[in-house]
């Protein structure tokens, strides 16, 4: 369910401003440099490379917490607090909605194959998401629980 390429265009190249963090994650690329890549428990990646390996190959993500960082923001000052998840984790489905990293502008959860949840800081960001995908708002999602 979780393919980054539709929402990668709908963000219009924005996302190379950004240093992506991927946890958590289960997807399966065919090419081995990408499957490498993505291999370990973490992977930290530039937005230009990222964008690079989506557009190459639009693999399926099943789970995993992909989070966006201000370039400015160092490797040390993003591992100074938990790996955001999302298996098991229930505080996704709580309101009010918030990003699980502090420093993360941007998170996007790929949740078992059956949805794509994206959260935003920057409303212009979200409101191009929602403009361009089939979306429900997550807190009247959660309202319903």
């Amino acid at each position: 369910f979780t393919f980054l390429k539709s929402i990668f265009d709908a963000m219009g190249g924005i996302q190379t401003e950004y240093n992506w963090l991927i946890t958590a994650h289960e997807c399966y690329p065919q090419k081995p440099d990408y499957a490498e890549i993505l291999s370990g428990k973490y992977c930290l990646i530039t937005g230009e490379e990222f964008t690079k390996m989506i557009y190459d190959e639009n693999f399926q993500w099943i789970w995993g917490v992909i989070s966006a960082f201000p370039k400015n923001i160092t490797k040390e000052n993003i591992f100074k607090y938990p790996l955001p998840r999302a298996e098991g984790n229930n505080r996704i489905f709580q309101n009010p909605i918030t990003i699980q990293h502090p420093l993360s502008e941007i998170e996007i959860i790929a949740w078992d194959s059956s949805m794509t949840i994206f959260i935003g800081k920057n409303h212009e960001i979200v409101e191009k998401i929602i403009a361009a995908t089939i979306n429900e708002d997550l807190e009247e999602y959660n309202k319903k629980f």
